[in-house]
């Protein structure tokens, strides 16, 4: 009767491991689908600034002095473009003169140089983007509702993610009319954590 009962607790102990992996298998197969842009309307959700919050630095710097470059090469190995032709793009892509950007409840503050201009942000909603090659992208999108004249009216975020967690790295959209900034698709200033080192993000970015 013993055996029968640990034969019976060793085959449950089985079924549920191999239902706790087939379940971690599927959400990470939807995560990385969903990073990619491939995700149903009904999946995206409404989030809060509190998602970016923190202070945030520009990656251009990081590829203006070369520290990109093992990324532009792992890029040109498995890509379409070739190396010169990556580090081109991504210099149209990333060109910012906003070096830092600090994101502390309802406020937003911009650097660029020594000056900084700060405005405070109200949820106005999110877009769905489709782009050529077919997968899809959502705005997070924050309307100005006081503060600095130099601070944007609209902010537009967009960090492969479509709904709340907090954020990893986020690419930044901002002028001062909405479907301007949505139209936008060349230029993606992208900014990581100001805690992070350029080898740092060298990591991250390769491990995508």
């Amino acid at each position: 009767m013993t055996l029968f009962r640990l034969a019976l607790t060793g085959i449950f102990a089985l079924g549920l491991a191999h239902t706790a992996a087939a379940e971690s298998h599927t959400h990470t197969h939807a995560s990385d689908d969903i990073y990619h842009g491939y995700f149903e309307d009904s999946q995206i959700a409404d989030r809060n600034l509190s998602d970016w919050d923190g202070s945030w630095q520009s990656v251009y710097p990081y590829l203006k002095d070369g520290t990109l470059d093992p990324v532009i090469a792992h890029k040109a190995e498995s890509g379409d473009k070739s190396a010169a032709e990556y580090r081109a793009y991504y210099d149209t892509g990333y060109k910012t003169d906003v070096e830092q950007i600090d994101i502390k409840g309802d406020t937003v503050t911009f650097h660029t140089g020594t000056s900084s201009y700060s405005g405070t942000y109200r949820a106005d909603g999110h877009e769905t983007l489709t782009y050529a090659k077919g997968n899809r992208g959502v705005r997070f999108i924050f309307k100005k509702a006081a503060g600095d004249m130099q601070a944007p009216d609209y902010i537009q975020f967009s960090d492969h993610a479509i709904a709340p967690q907090n954020a990893v790295h986020f690419h930044l959209f901002w002028g001062n009319d909405r479907a301007s900034v949505l139209k936008e698709l060349t230029n993606w200033p992208t900014y990581y954590p100001t805690a992070l080192s350029g080898a740092q993000i060298v990591q991250d970015m390769l491990a995508h």
